[in-house]
């Protein structure tokens, strides 16, 4: 309950863009930073169980990932608190609002890890894309710009990962 009236919160702020619109940016972004917070934890999950004779470069793939994930939660929760709104990104108001499914606890197979973690990889670049146009037609080209920034290196990272699953 609490993380729902956070995530409504808002600041004074001289961005010109109007209130109402970056109150549904500020909700766009929030969901994202909940996905990547998600993501990122689901990613190392991977890096940290994985095994199999492709083991190293998957434990570094992964953790590459995850990074990436880590640095687009920054991002995202920096341009919600630009806009004049509230970051909500603790771990548990992550899990309470993430979109993307819960990782596999039973795989074992490293293609089984590799295809988990693209799964999700592609939820969120295909949701990342979907914010791209949905903040531009709110008039925030600056947040579809940061958008387009994340969803191009999250399909770089899926192109990684598919083409483990492509040999």
């Amino acid at each position: 309950m609490a993380t729902k009236n956070a995530t409504v919160r808002s600041f004074a702020t001289s961005v010109d863009i109007p209130a109402d619109s970056r109150k549904k940016i500020n909700r766009i972004l929030n969901q994202h930073l909940a996905d990547s917070f998600d993501l990122m934890s689901q990613v190392k999950q991977a890096h940290w169980n994985v095994k199999g004779s492709d083991f190293w470069q998957l434990h570094k793939l992964f953790d590459e990932v995850a990074a990436r994930a880590a640095e687009w939660v920054d991002e995202f929760a920096e341009r919600v608190t630009a806009l004049g709104g509230y970051a909500t990104g603790t771990v548990r108001m992550a899990t309470a609002a993430s979109a993307l499914p819960e990782f596999p606890t039973d795989i074992t197979d490293s293609m089984d890890y590799v295809r988990a973690v693209a799964e999700r990889l592609a939820a969120f670049t295909n949701s990342a894309r979907e914010a791209i146009d949905q903040t531009d037609k709110l008039g925030d080209a600056d947040t579809a710009d940061l958008f387009t920034e994340v969803s191009r290196c999250a399909d770089k990272y899926l192109y990684f990962l598919e083409a483990h699953l492509q040999g």
